[in-house]
């Protein structure tokens, strides 16, 4: 199954323009977005690393006095540690759990009774401490009204059979933390803001440039001349285009040669129109002249005879320029027996005026009926023509039959004479539009009826081939005409 995908109307600028520069902006904002947490996760890492070394160097700091006591002695480069600075004041505080508890571990430190051994009154406790001693846990909340961030560890302290628990927090407060990643969240967003003005004009004259080589098509079109037919040049435009601009030039040439046509049929219309009527003009100029109306009445009849031969030229030029036209008619299924039968009955009053023996010849071997899926105007046309083209051509006393059958999977109509034939070296020219064939007697024609008869056969689907006829009485032979179609498919 094919699939059809419509197309947005409207300029491909714009729609390149809708596509690309929001998608950019997109993802832009998706990579502004990730750097912002690579950041907040790295500020984080680096200052809780930075917060957590005073902690350990505290809880080593601890050791036990000779009576069992627990006494701190923090070094010099830890006290520097713990010391506040302009916006960034530190918090610290190292409590004994007294009396202690089985196991920390995994326990609110809220409700737990302590003692105080070094630092500050009323520091924020984590909720839960660490599963294992010397695991450090972070934490956020609030002392005397400043945000702080704290970590918090617990050990368990073990001398001559004594049991101590110790529970460390230091903390400090997160204004210079929040301001440094203020800062490197500006500094990117300010990258970002000018890579995002970057990228929309790197878009913009990308989308630009790509479609000059359009702009410059569309003009080299419309500068053209009505008359300049010419193929479009295809090595100024892209590769992507270059199909475009064939399909454009290959209507170009179906434009050409309807064009070309056109123009030919006029001339040989016009060519074989004013032949007569400047006999008839001069016909009627003798005749007014004339004073005897016997001559007048022969120059009478012979324009009458004129006229007669004109309106069949005429019908033959309108047919023709039917048959050439790119509309065809409405199709549906014809059957070619009852259809070829019906244009014998037609012909057969022209037949008898010239003496000829037109007839129609049921094929055996055929269906009773000829199933084809065209149009049957125009395929009365294409067969009445065969048929008033054998018998304008085969002479008089000749026999005209006409047939329809089945073969090799196609349906054909074949109009058949024993009348002068025509040389086989001339059956392929006479399709041409006023070749009348050889110079021997060709009857009366115009010329049009073979080229009418093709031609609306190839609108259907068909095709015409010239065969030997029946055998003649001087000892050659007729010719035969077979219009080939496709049989219905149901």
């Amino acid at each position: 199954m094919a699939w059809h995908t419509r197309q947005p109307r409207g300029s491909m600028h714009f729609w390149l323009l809708v596509l690309l520069i929001p998608g950019t902006i997109i993802l832009l904002l998706v990579d502004s977005w990730s750097d912002y947490q690579v950041v907040s996760r790295l500020t984080r890492e680096v200052y809780d690393t930075a917060l957590l070394e005073p902690a350990k160097v505290l809880e080593t700091s601890i050791e036990f006095n000779s009576d069992g006591t627990l006494r701190i002695d923090p070094p010099f480069y830890a006290q520097v540690m713990l010391e506040s600075k302009a916006g960034n004041r530190k918090y610290f505080r190292v409590e004994e759990i007294y009396p202690p508890v089985p196991k920390l571990g995994g326990i609110s430190a809220l409700g737990l009774e302590n003692k105080t051994l070094l630092g500050m009154e009323g520091l924020p406790k984590p909720e839960a401490l660490p599963q294992k001693e010397g695991v450090p846990v972070y934490y956020n909340g609030m002392y005397r009204n400043d945000e702080v961030r704290m970590v918090g560890l617990w050990r368990d302290l073990h001398y001559e059979g004594g049991h101590r628990q110790i529970l460390v927090l230091v903390g400090e407060s997160l204004s210079l933390r929040l301001a440094t990643q203020q800062e490197a969240w500006r500094q990117g967003l300010f990258r970002d803001a000018r890579m995002l003005i970057v990228a929309v004009l790197l878009v913009w004259f990308s989308v630009e440039w790509a479609l000059q080589p359009l702009g410059r098509l569309r003009r080299e079109i419309r500068a053209r001349e009505v008359e300049n037919l010419m193929p479009l040049e295809v090595d100024e435009v892209p590769r992507e285009i270059v199909p475009l601009v064939k399909a454009v030039n290959h209507h170009i040439g179906l434009y050409r040669q309807v064009l070309d046509k056109e123009a030919q049929f006029l001339a040989d219309a016009s060519h074989q129109l004013r032949t007569p009527l400047a006999i008839m003009l001069t016909q009627a100029q003798y005749a007014r002249r004339e004073p005897d109306i016997l001559q007048v009445r022969e120059s009478l009849d012979a324009i009458v005879r004129q006229l007669g031969q004109t309106s069949r030229l005429t019908e033959q030029l309108l047919s023709l320029a039917n048959a050439s036209g790119k509309i065809a008619a409405p199709q549906g299924k014809v059957d070619l027996n009852a259809l070829a039968r019906d244009i014998v009955l037609q012909y057969l009053p022209l037949a008898r005026e010239k003496n000829q023996d037109l007839g129609w010849a049921d094929s055996s071997a055929s269906p009773a009926k000829v199933l084809i899926l065209g149009s049957e105007a125009e395929l009365h046309e294409a067969i009445a023509n065969l048929v008033h083209n054998a018998i304008n051509h085969a002479g008089t006393a000749s026999s005209i039959t006409v047939s329809a059958g089945v073969e090799g999977g196609r349906a054909w109509v074949s109009v058949r004479d024993n009348g002068v034939g025509l040389d086989r070296a001339l059956r392929d020219s006479v399709f041409a539009r006023f070749n009348r064939g050889s110079a021997t007697d060709r009857g009366e024609g115009s010329g049009l009826g073979l080229a009418i008869a093709l031609a609306y056969a190839e609108r259907n689907r068909g095709t015409i081939e010239l065969r030997d006829g029946d055998a003649s009485s001087d000892g050659g032979c007729g010719l035969c005409a077979i219009l080939w179609l496709p049989l219905w498919q149901a």
